[in-house]
């Protein structure tokens, strides 16, 4: 049996997977397209949204990699740092 392409239940598994990644690629690409600047502004909500779709996909990863189900994932608060304007 030709075990390179995913089968049923695989590829289901990987596209689950894969959709933080797709939810993140059209987050930017429509800030891309709605901000027609050099420069792009995102709300702390926009990034809490991307870090959040990023955690889940790393457990997602490794609930697959390990084949056991991995703890839940926890808001990380992250300092602010004040914007320099040159």
């Amino acid at each position: 049996m030709d075990r390179t392409r995913p089968t049923g239940t695989q590829q289901t598994r990987l596209e689950r997977t894969l959709s933080h990644l797709k939810i993140i690629s059209r987050l930017l690409g429509h800030e891309l397209h709605a901000q027609n600047a050099p420069r792009l502004t995102f709300s702390r909500d926009e990034i809490l949204e991307i870090q959040t779709s990023i955690d889940l996909f790393i457990e997602d990863a490794m609930k697959g990699a390990r084949g056991t189900t991995a703890g839940p994932t926890r808001e990380v608060e992250l300092p602010t740092a004040e914007a320099r304007v040159n």
